[in-house]
């Protein structure tokens, strides 16, 4: 994990951000977002672009999915995006690096982790001694699924690589495949896949993540701190753009839910995308509004230092700048 960041850092030295353009066809602005993963997870995200919020704040956004925040944060820095969508954690791990220029968390998408976990048998009675002896398939080191798995593992009497093999050499992309080719006795997948893979009878959802290890700042975005004092509209815009989302995930059915991001997940039907909005709704997980709070934060940090991730705690001011997000709720 030192050595990505440590590359990071470098980056952050030498490449110039990449200001957006403006598209001559639509007369929009072209900005573009890198996104960790594509997930039902980050619904008011899709939300926004398929309703047309972006394209109302003059936006016309593309987005990139990255495969890891590693990677997505490694996109910002070097200027291949305008923004990001990552886990906050990644923030951390740079600002402990030292570099003055890092980037900063301007609004926050959800509030635990969106992972469920995966078994190859299904089961109406499991328990986490069920892994004892066991393998899961847990992601990158250092990166949120990882860590949350971890957390949970110790909050249930499990010590990892002692009473479970959490394997940690898969890419985040290619984990589903890998389970589905034998690795593992478990695996932790974000939605659609995780239903996808169900239906499928590729495997079966045993737990959710998310509810076992509580509320955390999973994912948030993130952008260049030139972004912020040079170009503020912009950075207000996008935010706009996502609280309003926000409000209509709030409210809306999840049958509309899954309307209005049909297009980002072609492989899933309108009924799939609703049950996992469904799902995702009854267990608290997208934010109401973009402001992430303090009290939140260091709990991420908890999570962190519980993992040995955390070389020093970052003041909360130091990553996180709430006044975009306070903006849009203040002009609702």
């Amino acid at each position: 994990m030192k050595k990505i960041f440590a590359l990071v850092i470098a980056m952050l030295m030498i490449v110039p951000v990449i200001a957006g353009c403006t598209s001559k066809e639509s007369g929009l602005r072209h900005v573009v977002l890198n996104e960790v993963t594509r997930s039902v997870f980050y619904a008011p995200l899709y939300c926004a672009c398929g309703l047309g919020y972006f394209e109302d704040e003059g936006i016309e956004l593309e987005i990139v999915t990255g495969g890891g925040s590693d990677k997505s944060m490694t996109a910002l820095i070097a200027g291949e995006a305008d923004f990001a969508l990552m886990g906050p954690e990644t923030g951390v791990y740079v600002v402990n690096e030292g570099s003055k220029e890092h980037p900063m968390v301007i609004g926050q998408l959800t509030k635990r982790d969106g992972s469920f976990l995966i078994g190859r048998d299904k089961t109406d009675s499991f328990s986490w001694e069920d892994l004892r002896g066991r393998s899961v398939i847990g992601g990158r080191p250092g990166g949120m699924p990882f860590m949350t798995l971890n957390y949970v593992l110790k909050k249930n009497g499990l010590i990892p690589g002692e009473d479970v093999e959490v394997i940690s050499n898969v890419q985040f992309n290619l984990m589903a495949g890998a389970f589905e080719g034998g690795t593992g006795d478990y695996v932790t997948l974000f939605e659609p896949t995780a239903t996808l893979f169900e239906r499928s009878g590729n495997g079966f959802i045993v737990a959710n993540i998310g509810l076992e290890s509580g509320e955390v700042p999973y994912t948030a975005f993130m952008t260049m701190p030139s972004t912020i004092r040079n170009d503020r509209k912009l950075a207000e815009s996008f935010i706009k753009a996502i609280y309003r989302a926000q409000r209509f995930v709030e409210t809306a059915s999840d049958e509309e839910v899954a309307e209005a991001m049909k297009s980002f997940f072609p492989d899933a039907d309108i009924e799939t995308l609703a049950l996992v909005a469904h799902s995702y709704r009854e267990t608290d997980s997208w934010m109401k509004t973009p402001v992430m709070t303090e009290d939140a934060f260091n709990r991420l940090q908890d999570i962190m230092d519980s993992n040995g991730e955390l070389s020093a705690r970052v003041p909360f001011g130091e990553l996180i700048d709430n006044s975009f997000a306070e903006k849009a709720v203040g002009e609702k």
